[in-house]
């Protein structure tokens, strides 16, 4: 058995749900560090860091895909991101310091008292400064490599190419369901993979081999995308691509 926090114990402490966790290794963002002779999920204190990490950019409203992205960039400075988690959590404990005050101030001498005393000043609702620290230090997640690399190549894309883009993604699926009865080694299929690959890389940002472990394991995760792609190439076919990624990656 490897040594760590179980899946509950990690969402007891964070407050996030044991699904959201399982759905975190599904899409490849937080792989567990290991497993109890059970199956059930650890994590040691490298993944926790990693948790952490992932919990702030969701703070900062990062789409999970571009937190992979961002995360996965040669360039992330693991302690920027724990500097900036610290700054945000003093924001908002003045914030709610400031709450707590006003409301026992109003507790004890009454609302009209309380405004009085601070000249009708609504500031402790105020959350202008959270809103601006977020808003740079998301400005300066996005200049890094592989974020920049995606905006630049969909910057100019109009709605129409953004569908044919879809529409040319799904035909990927489509080509892997007609293969799906074979070998995920089989060099046809392989041929496929590395063309995904390609063609991830020509129109959104450079698709390392780990991104692509990554989102071979997003595609077989579940939900819509597990589902789409299904529907595209035939039942089984999500999976059978993500078996044929880490084959090819691996």
């Amino acid at each position: 058995m490897n040594s760590g926090m179980t899946v509950n114990e990690v969402s007891r402490l964070t407050g996030l749900s044991v699904r959201t966790l399982q759905y975190y290794d599904r899409i490849g963002l937080l792989t567990p560090s290991g497993h109890t002779a059970a199956g059930y999920r650890l994590y040691d204190d490298t993944a926790l860091e990693k948790l952490q990490q992932i919990m702030l950019f969701r703070e900062l409203e990062f789409p999970l895909k571009e937190i992979g992205a961002i995360m996965s960039d040669p360039d992330f400075d693991r302690r920027k991101a724990l500097d900036q988690q610290i700054e945000l959590l003093k924001l908002r404990r003045e914030h709610l310091d400031d709450l707590i005050n006003f409301a026992t101030e109003i507790k004890m001498t009454g609302v009209n008292n309380a405004m009085t005393k601070r000249k009708n000043d609504f500031s402790a609702f105020d959350t202008t400064r959270i809103s601006e620290y977020t808003k740079r230090a998301k400005e300066q997640w996005g200049s890094t490599a592989g974020y920049k690399e995606y905006e630049q190549k969909s910057a100019d894309r109009t709605d129409n190419d953004n569908v044919r883009l879809a529409r040319e993604t799904m035909e990927f699926f489509v080509q892997f369901g007609k293969l799906r009865d074979r070998d995920p080694a089989d060099s046809e299929v392989q041929a496929q993979v590395k063309s995904l690959q390609a063609f991830i890389t020509a129109n959104f940002y450079n698709c390392t081999d780990e991104m692509l472990l990554g989102l071979g394991k997003m595609y077989a995760g579940g939900g819509e995308f597990t589902e789409n792609i299904d529907k595209a190439g035939g039942s089984g076919t999500a999976e059978f691509v993500n078996r044929a990624i880490e084959i090819c990656c691996k």
